[in-house]
């Protein structure tokens, strides 16, 4: 997958006006003013919001079920207003967010036998990473590589985000799947 420039600018400007209208901060959402088929096309996607450099919100869908225009719409009002990590964004502190987009391929199972083939088959800082267990479930971008760059503390820390024993992973029973992402911010 690639994302032009332009496509870009026009993905992330659409977030930032789409949270900017219901913050009462302008009167319309800036939708691109060119078309685009990535925009129509079904993907998953997280928008990330952050402060000084932290974590602000950032919600998302890895599964595609929505066209990108929309989703991107829906996980910017999200990010903001619905993480229920934080309280509703304002707009006294509005102006210090910065926004970034994941485009997340499909999901696809990490197929291994053992604890061992799993760490193998892990791309630190590509593979985004989902791990399922019965009803708990729980994801990491790619981008969290760069503050867990160790295989086994990233899946332990993961594990204890879908909240299951942080050694999950090497259970049989908890199925890991894997995607990439591009991401941009402004």
């Amino acid at each position: 997958m690639h994302i032009n420039p332009d496509e870009r600018q026009a993905l992330l400007r659409l977030a930032r006006s789409t949270i900017e209208k219901r913050l009462g901060l302008c009167p319309t959402i800036e939708r691109p003013t060119f078309e685009s088929d990535l925009f129509r096309k079904p993907l998953g996607c997280f928008v990330t919001l952050e402060v000084a450099g932290q974590l602000r919100g950032c919600i998302g869908n890895i599964e595609p079920h929505k066209p990108l225009l929309e989703a991107v719409m829906d996980n910017a009002i999200g990010a903001a207003f619905h993480d229920p990590r934080f309280p509703s964004m304002t707009r006294e502190e509005w102006p210090e967010v910065a926004i970034e987009i994941s485009i997340l391929t499909e999901p696809k199972p990490l197929a291994s036998v053992s604890a061992g083939e799993r760490l193998d088959k892990l791309i630190p800082g590509v593979h985004g990473v989902i791990l399922t267990r019965g009803y708990r479930r729980a994801t990491f971008l790619p981008q969290v590589w760069s503050q867990l760059p160790d295989k086994r503390m990233f899946l332990e820390h993961l594990c204890r985000k879908a909240g299951m024993e942080g050694r999950c992973w090497e259970d049989p029973q908890t199925q890991i799947d894997v995607y990439e992402a591009e991401h941009f911010h402004e």
